[in-house]
């Protein structure tokens, strides 16, 4: 597993980066750098299971399992992800999992005199480094403008 580290920094409170990123419909936009289709179901608080989906190519609801490891509103929130969603089956351990196991998304959030730096270290396979490295700073970027726009 590899742990990576992102940052940027962006001209609007903790407060609305936080709930830009986690409101749906804003959330499905920044996140298109990594799936068009990106969404989520599920909770984020402290202990929720949550899934991140995209549906497969034949349109079955496909994604990763996840629980909210930590929340602190407008600071830090922590996802451990677990498992594959493929269908209605949850596959929690096996082959297909194993390379994701226990990874972890932690975000901290810190405002400066309206200037938020939001920081994520990320854990993914080795295998899937690349495309994270690339995605990452697409998806802060598109954070970033969804938050300065929004008013």
């Amino acid at each position: 597993m590899k742990k990576s580290t992102f940052s940027i920094d962006i001209y609007a409170s903790a407060n609305k980066v936080f709930r830009t990123m986690l409101e749906r419909d804003t959330y499905r936009q920044w996140t298109e750098a990594f799936d068009p289709s990106s969404d989520y179901s599920g909770g984020w608080n402290k202990g929720d299971k949550i899934y991140f989906l995209g549906p497969a190519e034949n349109g079955k609801r496909q994604g990763m399992i996840a629980e909210i490891h930590e929340h602190i509103p407008d600071k830090f929130i922590s996802i451990r992800h677990y498992g594959i969603l493929d269908g209605d089956e949850e596959i929690t351990s096996g082959p297909k999992v194993d390379p994701w196991a226990g990874a972890f998304e932690n975000y901290t959030f810190e405002e400066h005199d309206g200037l938020t730096t939001v920081t994520v270290d990320v854990d993914a396979p080795e295998s899937d480094a690349s495309y994270f490295n690339e995605a990452w700073p697409r998806a802060l970027e598109k954070l970033k403008s969804i938050c300065e726009k929004k008013g």
